[in-house]
């Protein structure tokens, strides 16, 4: 399956879970299953704006964007970790409230059944998709990943403290449990905006792509090749490397161009998705910084 497809998977999920919270809320008045619920609505405005955002990535590159569209995803990314936030300030405000004016709560057992429903069928999904993430190095459909999972650690949190409730008759619980909820999503949602800042500020590719490309480069060199000024950046699921590659003066432009060619493909088949861009130099010269 796509990215595309799975995402849309996480909309149809969404609404479900929305619908199962919801009468978890309604059947038992808890504040907690109320910012459970609240959350599952952030889950459907991040699906859908990420199935927005990768059908922007995936549209070939084009005469106002040659490098392509990869960097959407990051938008994505961000936009849902900014949700994720204004969803824990929403929760905080709904259990301050219930925690000045407490309220007994009714029907436990239907709700708790209602949430751990919702809460396996995000655990399901957010494994496969995190799975899929990996494999097609999509920024996107880890954000919405994560996000599910954070919202399967909520709603286990939440079953918790209801439990805690019932065994004890504390109805101050009940708020104290929906705050550290609101902590918790809320620390989730600056890591995916800060990881998002990061992608737009063009980080270098990760470590073992990088030991990936110095293992290809090195092979290639010997006395008569070097290479040096090599820099990498990625952008969602493309990778990009810049370097110089030094050889004699005496060399043909033929054959230091095949050499070149060889290069690139040997990088290219070592990191998939990755783009280089090989400057050719004679040995004795260096390019103006």
């Amino acid at each position: 399956m796509q990215v595309s497809g799975y995402l849309r998977l996480s909309v149809a999920l969404a609404l479900a879970t929305i619908a199962l919270k919801t009468g978890a809320w309604w059947v038992s008045g808890s504040v907690s299953l109320l910012s459970d619920a609240l959350e599952s609505f952030v889950n459907l405005a991040g699906a859908v704006f990420a199935l927005v955002m990768v059908a922007i990535a995936e549209r070939p590159p084009d005469e106002g964007h040659p490098y392509g569209h990869h960097k959407a995803e990051y938008f994505s990314s961000g936009f849902e970790g900014v949700l994720i936030i204004a969803a824990a300030l929403a929760i905080v405000w709904a259990a301050v409230q219930r925690l000045l004016m407490p309220q007994a709560l009714d029907a436990l057992g239907w709700g708790m059944a209602l949430s751990l429903l919702a809460t396996a069928l995000n655990a399901a999904l957010a494994w496969a998709m995190l799975k899929k993430a990996r494999a097609a190095r999509s920024i996107a459909l880890e954000a919405d990943a994560r996000h599910l999972f954070t919202d399967v650690y909520t709603s286990a949190g939440v079953v918790l403290g209801l439990v805690a409730v019932g065994l004890t008759g504390w109805l101050w619980l009940d708020p104290v449990v929906a705050m550290l909820v609101a902590a918790n999503i809320m620390r989730e949602g600056g890591r995916m905006v800060w990881r998002s800042v990061e992608g737009l500020m063009d980080r270098a590719v990760e470590p073992e792509v990088r030991a990936q490309i110095d293992e290809v480069l090195d092979g290639f060199a010997h006395h008569a090749v070097r290479f040096d000024h090599v820099v990498t950046r990625r952008a969602a699921q493309r990778r990009f490397v810049d370097l110089h590659m030094h050889m004699p003066a005496s060399w043909s432009l033929g054959r230091a161009a095949a050499l070149r060619t060889s290069v690139e493909q040997a990088l290219m088949d070592a990191v998939p998705g990755l783009r280089a861009s090989i400057q050719l130099l004679p040995m004795d010269a260096e390019a103006a910084a």
